[in-house]
């Protein structure tokens, strides 16, 4: 499988992806610009976090209409996988191309710090092979998580079976203690209704490595090599 890594003006955690792509799970990784137009036969793209072009105007309003979006977006519909991390989910976002909006944290500030999160669904390729009663620990870093949509839409995301993640204690009680951000129903990611794209706040990258002391987030990336490999 080979791996593509976009990179944004302002993009910070490229390089933890492909480190943990390429030497964490020892898969093929290219970086790709995004004013290219070329995804270099990737069979999985990733947006990666970061504060692209500033965070200016709307956290990844700006990169949504990157020239190499087209591209992406492109890929996606013809059921390509795609995932978003962090500033990477609220491009996705602003692409329409998950369900939701990222706002501003409920208590105003930047986090920066370890969280837990436990699987939702059995029925997403990152996350069908992973211990659901497990809480895994996942560093998050940003400013504008707070994952909010419509009750209708809520309504959808839980009867499609499209929530991913969300936010729990140690134990792995979801409760509003847990919801770090203010979350709408402690939500963490979610995928699209095909279930070819996925958009998470945590960085799973951030903890893909035994230097770090954690490698639950190798965990999780590994199930996309379990079924794609």
């Amino acid at each position: 499988m080979k791996f593509g890594v976009v990179v944004f003006p302002g993009s910070n955690c490229d390089d933890d992806a492909v480190y943990a792509l390429q030497h964490n799970l020892g898969q093929e990784v290219v970086k790709l610009w995004h004013k290219d137009h070329d995804l270099q036969g990737c069979d999985f793209i990733i947006l990666p976090g970061g504060f692209s072009y500033g965070d200016y105007l709307r956290s990844g309003a700006i990169s949504r209409f990157s020239p190499i979006m087209n591209e992406v977006i492109a890929h996606a519909k013809r059921g390509g996988y795609l995932m978003g991390i962090c500033n990477g989910f609220q491009i996705l976002c602003e692409a329409q191309l998950t369900p939701g909006v990222l706002l501003r944290n409920i208590n105003q500030q930047f986090i920066c710090k370890n969280v837990y999160l436990k699987p939702q669904s059995t029925n997403s390729l990152l996350t069908a092979g992973l211990d659901q009663d497990r809480a895994f620990k996942i560093p998050i870093a940003h400013a504008e998580g707070r994952f909010f949509t419509d009750s209708d839409s809520l309504k959808k995301l839980n009867d499609n079976d499209q929530i991913l993640f969300r936010y729990c204690d140690a134990n792995g009680n979801i409760s509003d203690e847990a919801n770090i951000n203010g979350s709408l129903e402690n939500i963490a990611g979610v995928c699209n209704e095909q279930r070819n794209v996925f958009g998470m706040m945590p960085h799973p990258e951030r903890a893909a490595d035994p230097a770090l002391g954690n490698t639950d987030g190798k965990i999780i990336l590994e199930q996309v090599l379990s079924v794609l490999a």
